[in-house]
């Protein structure tokens, strides 16, 4: 029998409870399945960024022979580079 879990009066109070609990002593891990979230969009958040003209041009023609908006170029170049980074990261730890 695992434990019950606890009412939370709010999001702070339970993430607080989880960090100093372990969740296999009141969830049966082994009976749980993966949840398909389907059209799920990432939170976003607008931000401004400055960038010398030239740099701008440069990813404004590499977009365009990748068919895409320089803005998504620069997503995809950030995503790339963050996985990248990511991954040395890792493998030095």
């Amino acid at each position: 029998m695992k434990k019950k879990i606890p009412e939370f009066k709010n999001e702070d109070e339970e993430r607080s409870f989880w960090a100093a609990h372990d969740s296999s002593d009141y969830i049966d891990w082994k009976k749980a399945h993966n949840p398909i979230f389907s059209n799920l969009k990432p939170s976003l958040k607008v931000i401004s960024i400055r960038l010398p003209e030239s740099m701008l041009e440069e990813l404004r023609l590499l977009a365009n022979k990748r068919d895409v908006p320089y803005q998504s170029l620069v997503k995809i170049f950030l995503s790339e580079r963050i996985d990248s980074e990511l991954k040395m990261h890792h493998q030095r730890a």
